[in-house]
């Protein structure tokens, strides 16, 4: 057996978050990708917290979607590096970038010169508005997009304005777009045999994200609202509650999960309230319901709501911070938490967001140290060591 994308081989210029979390994700089904750095590296690696790690160029986000990759260091900007690269593309699969688009085309190394060198390539482009219209050329960073492609304007409470979610989720949706477009394209190529452009526009990628929203809008004209702590559903038992200790969101989305939730809360004297008959009624007077539910669930600890609930199929979750949830026995069970070591020690990772039976996604060798594997992919792509000691003189490399 071996992982999904194991023999195929991907030239990475991505750099900061979008372009290296798609990289990431096939790197971790075993695709071999090469990261090509400035000389200087990815401002990532390096972090603004000053601590060890980023002393050493390993800064956790870095680290974060980096791992299983080989490091190359390169100016771009000699000529002598453009021939590097054109020299290794007839050897690669997928070249994947997010600079500007334009960029590359002025580096000599754009898709139609790449794919005249080698037309099985798959090219990804993964920029703020993609390669065609009058915006392609606006630089884009997650905010921006999460601004613009309505995500803030439905996320938070009125009373504080439009808010950004709580990570880059700009990023990581056209990451993740990304890594999904350069799967299909592998896929496909298996029966056309051709490469082709894989065009990731990020405010395209969130939109796929928002379809239950967008596709709203344009049947119905509804104009939706920030959602608060509220269930897309809107209804009433689809929110945030407080408990004795904390918090807990409820999922209760049926009559029957209704009907055992206030039995459970001991308000079944509120289940023949005609203000709660059905769900037009219940999110009709949805201020009235909540302050019942949450009245009942101050009186216990989130801990002891979760052992009820769990025991009445009443869906529910306790809020926990990410130092709480990493201690949940889930993860014992799972492989999305994984230990690489590394000769600073062990550190744990975040793996493939799913499981396969056999041959899914790993971690198997540590983020690599800048340029480390330089001279390795130099010797693969044919240079001599007298070759490669004339680029390093001449800081090509």
């Amino acid at each position: 057996m071996s992982k999904p994308f194991a023999g195929v081989k991907i030239l990475d210029f991505t750099r900061v978050l979008a372009g290296p979390y798609a990289s990431y994700q096939l790197a971790l089904l075993g695709a071999d990708v090469i990261k090509i750095e400035s000389r200087e590296g990815d401002d990532m690696r390096f972090g603004n917290r000053a601590n060890d790690w980023e002393k050493r160029g390993l800064a956790a986000p870095w680290v974060a979607v980096n791992g299983n990759k080989r490091s190359v260091t390169m100016d771009l900007k000699k000529p002598e590096a453009i021939e590097v690269i054109k020299r290794l593309v007839p050897k690669v699969d997928v070249v994947i970038e997010n600079f500007r688009p334009g960029v590359m085309d002025k580096l000599g190394i754009g898709y139609d010169t790449l794919k005249a060198i080698n037309p099985r390539l798959i090219y990804a482009a993964v920029s703020g508005f993609g390669q065609v219209g009058p915006d392609k050329a606006t630089a884009a960073f997650d905010g921006m997009i999460q601004a613009m492609s309505g995500l803030m304007s439905i996320t938070g409470f009125p009373s504080n304005g439009p808010t950004r979610v709580g990570f880059a989720g700009a990023d990581v949706m056209s990451g993740f777009t990304a890594a999904f477009g350069v799967a299909s394209a592998l896929y496909q190529r298996t029966h056309t045999g051709k490469g082709q452009l894989v065009d990731v526009a990020m405010i395209d990628a969130v939109t796929g994200f928002l379809a239950q929203q967008f596709t709203e809008h344009l049947m119905t004209g509804r104009v939706h609202d920030q959602a608060q702590n509220l269930s897309v559903t809107r209804k009433p038992t689809g929110n945030l509650f407080k408990t004795r200790d904390g918090w807990m969101v409820l999922a209760v989305m049926t009559d029957p999960q209704y009907q055992r939730l206030m039995k459970q809360l001991g308000r079944e004297d509120a289940l023949p309230d005609p203000k709660f008959k059905d769900w037009p009624t219940r999110i009709a007077n949805n201020t009235a319901l909540h302050g019942i539910v949450e009245e009942a669930m101050k009186q216990r600890s989130s801990a002891e709501w979760a052992d009820i609930f769990a025991k009445n199929d009443i869906p529910a979750g306790r809020v926990l911070s990410i130092p709480e949830t990493v201690k949940l026995d889930h993860y014992g069970r799972r492989t999305i938490l994984q230990a690489v070591e590394t000769e600073h020690g062990p550190i744990t990772v975040v793996g493939s967001g799913f499981r396969m039976e056999h041959d899914g996604g790993s971690i198997d060798r540590p983020p690599a140290k800048l340029g480390e594997h330089t001279d390795e992919v130099l010797r693969e792509a044919g240079y001599s060591a007298s070759e490669i000691a004339a680029l390093r003189s001449d800081k090509v490399v």
